[in-house]
């Protein structure tokens, strides 16, 4: 079994989190990529128990306070499905140069 490299210390309380992209490059300018970001916590919320409090979506980051039983396994699953997605999105329409 690996281990998580979210240490979530208190797990009844919310929780301030911050993700960033790679080499603070602004990558979440397309609304079509935003709202992957939504869709995902959408999918947390009805599936895995998130409750997302407050959020904010800039162009090279993100900041969100959310709160769920296995905090770590919905922040590993958030950005690695996100990131994921968000790479095969710009893959698709001919922006992968922007990946390099």
């Amino acid at each position: 079994m690996g281990c998580s490299r979210y240490v979530i210390t208190e797990p009844e309380k919310p929780h301030f989190l911050t993700c960033t992209v790679l080499e603070w490059l602004p990558r979440l300018t397309r609304p079509a990529l935003v709202n992957m970001l939504l869709d995902c916590w959408r999918y947390q919320q009805a599936n895995q128990g998130l409750s997302l409090y407050g959020y904010v979506v800039l162009k090279t980051h993100l900041h969100f306070v959310d709160q769920a039983p296995d905090l770590s396994k919905c922040v590993s699953g958030f950005k690695s499905f996100t990131a994921r997605r968000i790479i095969d999105q710009l893959h698709d329409h001919g922006a992968g140069r922007v990946l390099d």
